[in-house]
Parts: C-alpha cells; structure tokens; sequence
C-alpha cells in the first residue's frame, strides 16, 4: 500500500486543468531525465533475469532458492503483485484498481518474506509495475476496493484521467498514443504532479519492501518526460528501470527516447531471431547484436518472448521445441543486451489464466513450462556469468544452420540446427583441459561434470559430434586452475555481502584483509576462485566476509592448512565456519 498519500489538488476548470499539465509537462522536460542505470543493479556481475509469469509470490520464492540462486541468475522478474481486478484471466493481473499490495498472487506479507528469500539466495527482485492505466471497468478488487473505471477511492478520481476517453486509433500520431486508452483501459494523466507523486509512492513501497527494481509496463503509452519526472519524485530517483517500449518502423514515438531514464526491453531481438531461427541462416547471425539496428546493448534488455508475444505469434515460444531451445541457447552465449528468460505456462486460450492460480507444485506439471529451469538454458546462465567481460571470437559456420562461437579463452558454444548430426573440429580460445559439456551434464565442484565432456589440446582444438536440434557449451569452470589451489566454500551471504580468502602466503595477502582475494558467486552457495600458487607450498588461510561498507568479518576457528602438489591442483572444498 502507498505509505504516505500525496496532497490532493482539488477538482477545477477543464482550462485550468489544461494549464496545470501544460506546466508539468514543462516542468519534466526542464528536470530532464535522471542519470540512466544502463544496466541492472550490480549482483556479483550476473546480469541474467528470469521472468516467472504469473508465479505466486511463495513460488518465486522457491525457485529463487532450488533453482535461480544456485544456477546464476542475478535477477528474478515477479508479476505485477498490486491489487486488480477480479478474474480468472492472465490480463487481470494488468487491471489495477489501486496500489496496495493484494493481487491473486499474493498479499504484502508474502512478497516481502519472497523479496527476502531470494535475496538470501542471491537473486536480486524486478516488480512489474503497472502504473500507465487503471481498469476498464467497475466492481471489486482483489483487494475488496470498490471500483469504477475513473474512480479509485483513495486514489484516483475522473479529473486524474487523460480527458481522450477512446481507444488508440493511430500509432503515428503521438498524442493518440499516449492520452487515449490502451484497449480501452483508464488513462492516467500521468502530466499531472498528483499522478506522478501517487505513482512514485507506489513505487517507492515496493522499494521499501526490498524491492531492487522496476518493469515499467506500457511505457510507451507515457512520455518520456512524464516517466522521468515521476522517476525524479521517487525516494530513489537511481532506481534501475526497465522499460516496455515496442518498436515500431516510422513511428513517432521511439526507443530511443526512453534510455534517459533506464533500460529498455528490445523487442527486435525476440523478432529478428524467429526469423533467423524459422526461414533464415544461423550462419547469418555473425556480427549480430547492435550493429542491426538496436538499442546499445547496455541499455538494452534482451529477450526471445514473453507473455505477449508468445500470445500474438511475433516471436518464437515454448510450442517451437529445440528450436525455442537452440535459440535460448544463442540469446545466452551472445554478447548483446543483459538477457531475460521467460518462463510461463501452456495454454489452449490466450486468454487463460496461471494454473493453480499461481502456485507452482512442481516444475512440468500443471502446465508449468519452467523453462529457466531446463538444463540446456540453465545451465548457459552459468556460462555466460562466467563469460563476462569477453567478446566473440573463433567465429565458424557451415554457411547454413550450424554455427560456432568462442568467448575469449573462457567459453565456447556449437549449436546444430540442421537435420543431420555434424562433426567438426572447432577452433577455440581455451586453455587445454578437460571440459564439461553443460548442454548434456551439469558441471560439479572441484571440476567434475554429470554428463559428456571434451578434451581441448594445447593448440585450443576439440572434436565434437553436435546432433541435430542439438549444442555443445564448454567453459572455464569457477574454481578451475591450471597449478596452484582450487578454492571452494559453502557460505550464505546477505545483500551486499561478499566472500574473500587471505592467507600466510603473498599471493593470498599476508594475512592483511585489505589484500585479501575475491572470490566468485557465479555458483552461489559455494563462492570459488583459482589461483595460482607455486608448486609444493604449504600455506595457511581463512575466509572472511566483507559487507558494502568494507567492514570484516573473520570465519571462526583455526587457520586452515593446505598444500600445492608438485604438479597440479589442490582442491579444496570447504564450509563457512560461523
């Protein structure tokens, strides 16, 4: 619920009306937009979302512990969690009627205890908020508010509403666009102060509750210049900001314009790979990412589709089997956007509504597709986390649907979309080693892997047979190390927190926690590093946590002892001493 309601101006002449937005409106473009976050709040550099659709809030906070801490994800995208009206109907959820927090899929007790649950499992929280529009009618809220189409008691009454009460007609006339009715929904006059102080409110509750950022829904339908003066009014006018803006070829209104104040969802990717994917050549996607035309990439949300494009047809989705999969595959092992995996539900009717409404008993049941958690795309969070920072390399096609790709010397991907089987030896980057194939197995602490792997020789090469419909992804697992000490710890950490190893030795410094060494969350519970150490020594070392603030908290207990055998690596797999 909006803690503290703003001043409410009292209703007055239509012609003063006009005059009060005409003077907010100057006053956002004055203001001008806030400093952009270009891409999600730091989570230890995993930049991977995953959206679960319509997932009750205790189920997202599930998930956040069995599968997207563990596998990576840095960030969890949640429904619009604000009261709506009533309805079986997946798009009743984007009907609010007021701003507390009492929608189908939880009250405001289980999204905090959800917003703290993955935050304890490392997944930072995106609410998607709907703030462009209200309802399309009247009755009662999920929350018990009685409701009409321009009246919200306690929040919003006829005069808060654009005066064009018809639908969107024309999407090249910006006016029509952004004061008339989306699908006949009320349309905020979000010019006016009142709407954007109510709104910032809103958003500033959800912050309150944890919340690290915000899917602005319909962006579009706002100016650019409204968005950013309600940003300003915010507690936080920093926070991270993804917004929904569809592009549209000769449009007035534009992508582009919105990056002042965020990202922005780049629909042309989930677009563009239907068509390379379905009618085109994978061997065509060399070079792909900004240069086609898109947002930057570090203002640029990346995705193959969500809950209205899966709907509507423009992109591919669940029912396009290894084709869907191949593709979520590529999203990952590109350079291009901050990537966001959706995760929703079969449906026979676009119309219908979550299963359960909402919960989620078990994945692949109920309709339930989890696709954030099927192991070929889960398992590429973990690659690209470990990618970071590397641009594409050692580029190989067979000049039709079979591609290659490496990251630097830290990954390399194959993905076959013929309707044969390949072999190939491909070039890469890596360093000799034994790799896990985590397209077929699931890599494990201190090297091993559940599945395949592939050895790459000393030249970077490796043989591998990529089976129709299929993909191949190795990388440099955290932890992994040519000589020296593989670290590993179990260690739970509270947001901002981080894990660090100091030591006896030099490399490990000197027993000074100034110097002591970060280590890697990308497989959070166990934190890793490798580190290169002479062969033989005998060193002594401890974990220690470090807060945002710098303060230092030492494990307890005595040092630890270990020592580097004359030829490889210690392993070490250890357990956070409290």
């Amino acid at each position: 619920m909006v803690t503290t309601a703003p001043h409410r101006r009292p209703a007055r002449a239509a012609g003063a009306l006009a005059a009060s937005a005409a003077l907010a409106l100057s006053l956002g473009t004055a203001l001008g937009a806030p400093a952009a976050q270009a891409s999600p709040p730091a989570n230890n550099g995993k930049d991977v979302t995953a959206t679960l659709f319509e997932w009750r809030f205790d189920s997202v906070a599930q998930a956040c512990t069995s599968t997207l801490g563990p596998k990576g994800y840095g960030f969890v995208e949640v429904s619009p969690p604000q009261e709506h009206i009533q309805g079986s109907q997946w798009w009743t959820s984007y009907q609010p009627v007021g701003y507390k927090i009492a929608g189908r899929l939880g009250d405001r007790t289980s999204f905090k205890n959800m917003v703290d649950t993955c935050h304890a499992a490392g997944v930072k929280v995106i609410a998607d908020a709907v703030v462009n529009h209200m309802s399309a009618g009247s009755g009662t809220g999920t929350g018990g508010t009685v409701y009409s189409k321009y009246t919200y008691p306690g929040t919003y009454q006829d005069q808060d509403f654009h005066s064009c009460r018809q639908p969107i007609s024309d999407y090249q006339d910006r006016s029509n666009v952004q004061n008339c009715e989306l699908v006949n929904l009320a349309d905020l006059d979000t010019g006016s102060t009142y709407v954007q102080t109510t709104i910032a409110h809103y958003l500033d509750d959800l912050g309150s509750l944890g919340v690290d950022g915000y899917r602005i829904d319909a962006a579009k339908h706002i100016a650019a210049t409204d968005l950013a003066a309600i940003k300003a009014k915010m507690a936080n006018p920093k926070a991270y900001w993804v917004q929904e803006v569809i592009y549209g070829a000769g449009e007035p209104i534009q992508p582009t314009e919105y990056t002042g104040n965020g990202d922005v969802d780049e629909f042309r990717v989930g677009t563009d790979l239907k068509r390379i994917f379905t009618s085109d050549k994978l061997a065509n996607l060399n070079g792909w990412g900004a240069s086609w035309g898109y947002l930057p990439s570090n203002q640029a949300r990346s995705f193959l589709d969500n809950w209205d494009t899966e709907r509507n047809g423009s992109t591919l989705n669940y029912t396009y089997g290894n084709t869907y999969t191949l593709a979520n595959v590529f999203l990952l092992a590109s350079t291009y956007g901050s990537p966001n995996i959706y995760s929703g539900y079969s449906f026979t009717n676009k119309d219908d509504g979550p299963p359960n409404g909402g919960t989620v008993n078990a994945c692949y049941q109920d309709g339930w597709n989890c696709t954030h958690a099927w192991r070929q795309v889960a398992n590429m969070v973990g690659f690209r986390n470990a990618v970071a920072g590397t641009g594409v390399t050692d580029w190989w096609s067979n000049g039709n649907n079979a591609i290659a790709f490496g990251r630097g010397n830290k990954g390399y991907v194959a993905i076959n979309h013929e309707s044969g089987a390949i072999t190939q030896t491909f070039q890469t980057g890596l360093p000799a080693g034994t790799y896990c194939d985590v397209q077929h197995g699931d890599p494990q602490a201190g090297g091993g892997c559940t599945g395949p792997t592939y050895q790459v020789g000393a030249n970077g090469q490796f043989t591998a047979t990529v089976g129709a419909g299929d993909a191949v992804a190795l990388y440099v697992q955290p932890g992994a190390a040519v000589s020296g000490a593989s670290f590993n710890v179990n260690a739970t950490t509270t947001v901002g927190q981080n894990v660090y190893v100091v030591g006896d030795a030099a490399a490990l410094g000197g027993w000074d926690p100034a110097k002591a060494l970060p280590l890697s969350s990308a497989g959070y519970p166990v934190w890793s590093l490798a580190l290169s150490l002479p062969a033989g020594i005998s060193f002594q070392y401890k974990y220690v946590r470090k807060d945002a603030s710098g303060a230092v908290t030492w494990e307890s207990g005595a040092n630890r002892t270990a020592t580097v055998p004359a030829g490889g690596v210690v392993t070490l797999n250890d357990t956070w001493r409290p």
